[in-house]
C-alpha cells in the first residue's frame, strides 16, 4: 500500500504541475493520474487502498469544510445574508430539476436515477471556489459588496444541501419506495447540524481559551471531533438526523467568530488540504471505468451544459434585488460553474451501493469535473480583475 501512496503523490503532483503550467486546474492532473494508475488503466494500485478510498475521500471533504468555516466572517455574512441564503439552495434546486426532467430522455434513465444524478452533479466545488474566494478576500476584490464572502457562504451551504438531498434520494432508491418523512428530514438535518456545530464550536472556544495549546494540537483535536461527528451522524441517523458536514463547517465558523486569532488554524488546514486533495482526486480517477465514460458520449456533455444553463438561471434569481451590477452578477454565475470536490467525494457512492445508476453517475461526475472545473477556474481568473471592484483597505 505504501508504494501505491507514493505513486499517487509522485504522479499526481507531477501531472498537476504540468496542467498548472498550461493555466488549467491541477486537479485535472490528479484525475488523469488516477485513471492511469487504477484498475481500468495500468492496474498499479494496491486493491487495499481502493477499498478504503471512500473513507479517504470523506477525510478530504472534512478538511475543506473546516477550512471554509474558518475563512467565513459572520459579520460579513450578515451583510449578504439573503442572497447567500438563496445561493445555498436555489441554483442547486434548478440544476436537480433540470436533471429530473431532461436526463430521462437524453440518458434513458429513470426519474429517481436522474434525481440521484442531479444531486451528485449540482454541488459547486469547494476545491475550486474556496481557495479563489479566500484569495479575493485577501486581495480586496469585491470587498465593498462582500461578493467573495457571499459566494463562499452560499457555495459551502450549497454542498451540504445537496449532500442531504443525495442521502434522501439514495435511501429512496435502496428501499424502493417514496417516504414523505425523508423530505421532512432535510430542514431537520440542516437545523440540527447547525446546532451541533455551534455547541461544539463554543466548547472548543472555551477549551482553547483556558488551555495553552499549539496550532498542531488544535488541528488534531478539531479533526478528531470532526471524524467523531461524522460517525455520530451514522449512529443517530434513524433517531436524530443531522448533517455532520454542516456541523463541521459551523464549528469552524463559530471558532472564527469567538476566537481572537484563527488565522494559524486556517493556514494549517490550507496545508493539509494540499495533501488531501491529491488523494481525493487521484482515487476518484482510479474508480472510473474510462471505457464506460467514453460510451456516455456527447449526450452526457449535452446534459451537463443544459443543466449548467438552467443552474445559471437559479443564480440570477438569487441575486435579484441586490446592489450587484451586471458584471458582478456574471462573475457570481461563473463562480458557481465548477464541479469537483463533492462529485469526487460522493460520485462513486451509488456504484458502491450497487444501484443500477452507479456507473453512469460516476462517469458523468468525472466528465462534469473535467469540463466545469477548468471552465469555472479559468473564467474566474480571467474576469475577477475587470468584473469586481478593488479595495486596498
Amino acid at each position: 500500500m505504501l508504494l501505491s501512496i507514493a505513486m499517487i503523490y509522485v504522479l499526481g503532483l507531477t501531472l498537476s504541475t504540468v496542467f498548472k503550467k498550461l493555466n488549467l486546474p491541477g486537479l485535472i492532473g490528479y484525475l488523469l493520474a488516477g485513471i492511469l494508475l487504477g484498475p481500468y488503466g495500468f492496474k498499479l494500485l494496491d486493491p487495499n487502498i481502493l477499498q478504503i478510498s471512500s473513507d479517504l475521500r470523506k477525510i478530504a471533504l472534512i478538511i475543506i469544510l473546516l477550512k471554509a468555516g474558518l475563512s467565513l466572517n459572520l459579520d460579513d455574512l450578515k451583510k449578504v445574508g439573503r442572497p447567500a441564503f438563496l445561493l445555498s439552495f436555489l441554483p442547486a434546486s434548478f440544476e436537480i430539476l433540470a436533471y429530473s426532467l431532461i436526463a430521462p430522455y437524453i440518458l434513458h434513465i429513470s426519474t429517481l436515477d436522474a434525481l440521484i444524478l442531479g444531486s451528485v452533479l449540482s454541488a459547486v466545488s469547494p476545491a475550486v471556489v474556496v481557495p479563489k474566494m479566500v484569495q479575493l478576500i485577501e486581495s480586496g476584490h469585491g470587498k465593498d459588496k462582500q461578493i467573495p464572502q457571499m459566494i463562499l457562504a452560499g457555495s459551502s451551504l450549497d454542498d451540504v444541501f445537496v449532500i442531504v438531498l443525495f442521502s434522501t434520494f439514495t435511501s429512496m432508491a435502496i428501499s424502493g419506495t417514496f417516504n414523505a418523512i425523508d423530505l421532512v428530514h432535510i430542514p431537520l438535518e440542516i437545523i440540527l447540524g447547525i446546532t451541533f456545530g455551534i455547541v461544539t464550536g463554543l466548547a472548543f472556544t472555551k477549551f482553547f481559551n483556558n488551555t495553552k495549546l499549539d496550532t498542531t494540537t488544535k488541528v488534531i483535536l478539531l479533526l478528531a471531533i470532526s471524524f467523531a461527528l461524522s460517525e455520530l451522524e451514522q449512529l443517530l441517523k434513524q433517531t436524530i438526523p443531522f448533517s455532520s458536514l454542516l456541523a463541521i463547517m459551523t464549528m469552524g465558523m463559530t471558532l472564527r467568530a469567538k476566537q481572537a486569532n484563527t488565522q494559524p488554524l486556517s493556514q494549517a488546514f490550507s496545508k493539509l488540504w494540499i495533501g488531501a486533495q491529491v488523494l481525493l482526486f487521484v482515487l476518484v480517477g482510479a474508480a472510473v471505468d474510462i471505457n464506460y465514460t467514453l460510451q456516455a458520449g456527447w449526450n452526457a456533455v449535452l446534459m451537463i451544459f443544459i443543466a449548467l444553463a438552467i443552474r445559471s438561471i437559479g443564480v440570477f434569481l438569487a441575486l435579484l434585488h441586490t446592489n450587484l451590477n451586471t458584471k458582478e452578477r456574471l462573475f457570481t454565475i461563473i463562480a458557481y460553474l465548477p464541479k469537483a470536490t463533492v462529485q469526487a467525494a460522493i460520485g462513486g457512492v451509488p456504484l458502491a451501493m450497487g444501484l443500477p445508476c452507479g456507473q453512469i453517475v460516476l462517469s458523468l461526475a468525472v466528465v462534469a469535473i473535467l469540463i466545469t472545473a477548468p471552465l469555472g477556474a479559468l473564467g474566474m481568473d480571467l474576469t475577477y480583475q475587470t468584473f469586481l471592484s478593488h479595495s486596498k483597505s
